[in-house]
């Protein structure tokens, strides 16, 4: 059975995707210690690789210089760079070479977590990608084979991994449509906000095309090109409503947003219902309260919640006092998180 692979993803920035990732991703290695677990930063600011390499106070940023240093450069920039030459044909891929274990660099993360790192290279081979994704060539779906660069990669570890989990940040660009069609699931992190009402709306605009605002963008859409290429698209498996008010019931405010995004979800599970792998919105809607200084000090030191001490930990050189009940709260938030993930 092939590993189901699992994208964060929203297009509006702030809503706590990678911190919501790389809690959930080490909360599940911690639960099902017997799987192997590969991460794959889609993103050119390689904060989730930071995390888990060590974060700020563990020298996250300088391991991930040192895994962007090997040759071939390790990460997911290093895996297009050797695609690039040979963008439409069928190469043998090495996976291996790509990919490291965060475990040698941070031993606060599980041992079964593997990692594809991010990369400022995604930027410069941008446009590269893009160009090469509308070149003209008779018989040959010039995008479809760009944009299936790490679907095929996922195939070449084939048997080798039993989840898979794809972080993109927040644009729509070529790399990140990418990372989407290797997806099987999609998690949406909004936050209590009608910005980020407006996002989920976008987000299935982008993604399957929902309420375009003209047919003139019908025949150029990602789920369109996606179906005519013969791969399937993604299934919005989980909407994460992240950092809600601190208090057990969401203040009235906040309250009045979530009724909204819940409403807006139900409207489209029932005009939509492929779109998900849930069939009500009570199945696929979670929401997580803000983690506060705990959070704070977990990814400033690159470090599960389930790791955490109480006591006065040190960030950027002050130093912060941390509460064993927060702690277990939060880490109670991340493990009914984690448990979406199987």
């Amino acid at each position: 059975m092939s590993a189901v692979s699992t994208i964060f993803w929203n297009n509006k920035g702030g809503t706590g995707k990678t911190s919501l990732a790389f809690q959930s991703i080490c909360s599940f290695a911690k639960k099902h210690s017997d799987k192997k677990i590969l991460v794959i930063d889609v993103c050119p600011q390689a904060n989730l690789s930071e995390l888990f390499l060590g974060g700020l106070e563990y020298n996250g940023s300088d391991n991930l210089l040192k895994i962007q240093g090997k040759i071939p450069r390790a990460t997911v920039g290093g895996y297009f760079q050797y695609r690039l030459p040979s963008p439409f044909s069928i190469v043998p891929i090495s996976s291996d070479a790509y990919i490291s274990n965060p475990f040698l660099f941070n031993k606060y993360v599980p041992q079964n977590i593997y990692l594809m790192a991010g990369d400022p290279l995604l930027e410069l081979q941008s446009n590269s990608m893009s160009t090469l994704a509308n070149t003209q060539i008779p018989g040959t779906d010039t995008w479809i084979k760009i944009v299936s660069w790490l679907k095929d990669f996922i195939s070449a570890t084939e048997g080798k991994y039993d989840y898979i989990f794809l972080d993109a940040n927040p644009s729509f660009s070529i790399y990140t449509q990418i990372a989407m069609a290797a997806a099987d699931r999609v998690i949406l992190p909004v936050m209590a906000d009608d910005s980020s009402r407006r996002a989920i709306q976008n987000a299935f605009s982008l993604i399957f095309g929902l309420k375009l605002p003209s047919e003139i963008y019908a025949q150029h859409m990602f789920a369109t090109r996606i179906k005519n290429g013969g791969l399937s698209l993604p299934k919005v498996h989980l909407i994460v409503k992240n950092r809600i008010t601190q208090y057990v019931v969401a203040a009235s405010a906040y309250r009045a947003v979530l009724n909204r995004i819940d409403d807006d979800v139900k409207s489209i599970i029932n005009l939509n219902p492929e779109y998900f792998s849930f069939s009500k919105s009570s199945d696929g809607v979670l929401e997580i309260r803000d983690f506060q200084t705990t959070g704070v000090v977990a990814f400033a030191r690159g470090t599960p919640f389930f790791a955490l001490e109480p006591g006065k930990r040190s960030v950027g050189g002050k130093r912060v006092q941390l509460d064993a009940k927060q702690i277990a709260d939060r880490r109670d938030e991340v493990d009914r998180l984690a448990d979406f993930l199987a």
